[in-house]
């Protein structure tokens, strides 16, 4: 029959491990997501001078003109928009059959391998020393059992 203190540590392992599990994989996932955004950019390349409306934490706001004379503002922002400002004028390149799809020129989803990589690393730096620590209790209380 378990102890209480045992099912509590039972239950924290399978947690601490589930959590940093799930956040392994949603960075790996974000990766996956930006190499995809690059390839489809990259397929149909089109090329464009697009001034910056608004710079915010979740998103750079731009817009555009196509050679088609439409003017384009994508919804989600510009991709990889570090170190720009509102008001400036950026060259960017987009998917010429989904405009809305737009990165800095020059950029490209290596950027997030340090972020992502980063997380992930403090992720396990936390997760691994939590998931040692309740095995090392778990040894102990059966040794004093």
């Amino acid at each position: 029959m378990s102890t209480r203190g045992e099912r509590a540590r039972r239950v924290g392992w399978w947690t601490i491990l589930g959590v940093a599990s799930l956040l392994t994989v949603m960075c790996g996932c974000l990766l996956f997501a930006a190499v995809r955004n690059d390839s489809a950019i990259s397929a149909q390349l089109g090329t464009a001078t697009a001034t910056v409306d608004s710079v915010a934490f979740d998103r750079t706001i731009i817009h555009f003109e196509t050679p088609d004379g439409i003017v384009h503002s994508p919804a989600n922002g510009v991709l990889y928009p570090d170190g720009l400002a509102a008001g400036q004028l950026v060259r960017i390149e987009y998917d010429a059959s989904d405009p809305e799809l737009a990165r800095v020129a020059g950029r490209s989803a290596a950027l997030t391998l340090l972020p992502l990589g980063s997380f992930v690393f403090f992720t396990w730096v936390v997760a691994g020393p939590a998931l040692w620590w309740i095995r090392r209790q778990k040894k102990r209380a059966l040794a004093a059992a």
